[in-house]
């Protein structure tokens, strides 16, 4: 069976997924950018680090969310994705941090 654009109400549209995808791959360039581009960006290291780190955690969140169905799942196993995003991102934020001192 070939593949189609599902349909509502007479007007093709395209699945959450792929949405998701699509903006996981603008955020992938963004952060290709930021790191290509920063010496004419001339963004501080620190701000450049946190601007990465973070767009990082989101795309890991939204990778929980939408492709491991965490999404519609309540109690702790949606916590766990989300601890397991905060802990490495807070020890790598705290680094930081100090070595900035």
């Amino acid at each position: 069976m070939p593949m189609t654009p599902q349909t509502a109400q007479g007007k093709a549209f395209i699945r959450p997924c792929t949405v998701i995808y699509l903006l996981l791959m603008t955020l992938t360039l963004v952060t290709w950018a930021l790191g290509k581009f920063n010496a004419q960006i001339g963004l501080p290291a620190m701000t450049l680090s946190m601007t990465v780190l973070g767009i990082a955690m989101l795309k890991g969140h939204l990778i929980g969310d939408f492709f491991m169905g965490l999404r519609r799942v309540r109690g702790p196993w949606r916590w766990v994705v989300t601890l397991w995003l905060l802990l490495p991102a807070s020890l790598i934020t705290l680094a930081f941090m100090q070595a900035g001192q």
